[in-house]
């Protein structure tokens, strides 16, 4: 929902436009910033009364650069160019000039926004090779049976380590 209602804008754009002291004396009125009064008459101005309204829209890569390249080429402000193109945001010119200037046209792309429709499809997982100790050739029996007499030998000598340093830890707390 918007801030002010445009009956609301309405009214204090017909304010300004019945008595035209200033922009500041109407924005005090009615509470509301100068700068504010000063961009609604202009829109009201420049697109009647459906300036004033609510836009949601979005702007493909060939109507940015459009919009870029006239303002470039005329010398326009951000202000003055969002006017002209019925831009609600002039801020958002500021920054595709940035983007077209980091990354060229690509960079005026619009993303898409938000959490991806679909999940990915997980990988489908490769079935187990059966290695059946039939179908293993007598080398890789034999590596295998030398891998694991040696994690053994690994395992006992370690148990033997952990039990001497036991050993020798109690014999200390004796003394």
């Amino acid at each position: 929902m918007s801030k002010y209602t445009k009956q609301f804008k309405l009214a204090v754009i017909k304010r300004y436009l019945k008595n035209p002291t200033s922009f500041h004396s109407v924005g005090q009125h009615y509470a509301i910033d100068a700068s504010i009064v000063r961009n609604w008459v202009k829109r009201y101005q420049q697109r009647g009364a459906d300036g004033l309204g609510k836009k949601f829209s979005h702007y493909n890569v060939e109507f940015r650069l459009s919009v870029l390249q006239h303002m470039w080429d005329q010398q326009l402000s951000y202000a003055q160019t969002a006017l002209l193109f019925d831009i609600r945001s002039p801020g958002c010119l500021g920054v595709w000039e940035r983007s077209y200037h980091s990354g060229g046209i690509d960079a005026l792309t619009p993303r898409t926004r938000g959490r991806p429709k679909n999940m990915s499809t997980p990988p489908t997982p490769k079935p187990p090779s059966v290695n059946d100790d039939e179908s293993r050739s007598r080398e890789e029996l034999l590596t295998e049976v030398t891998y694991l007499r040696m994690e053994n030998a690994y395992l006992k000598k370690l148990k033997a380590l952990v039990q001497q340093q036991t050993q020798t830890t109690s014999r200390k707390k004796r003394r």
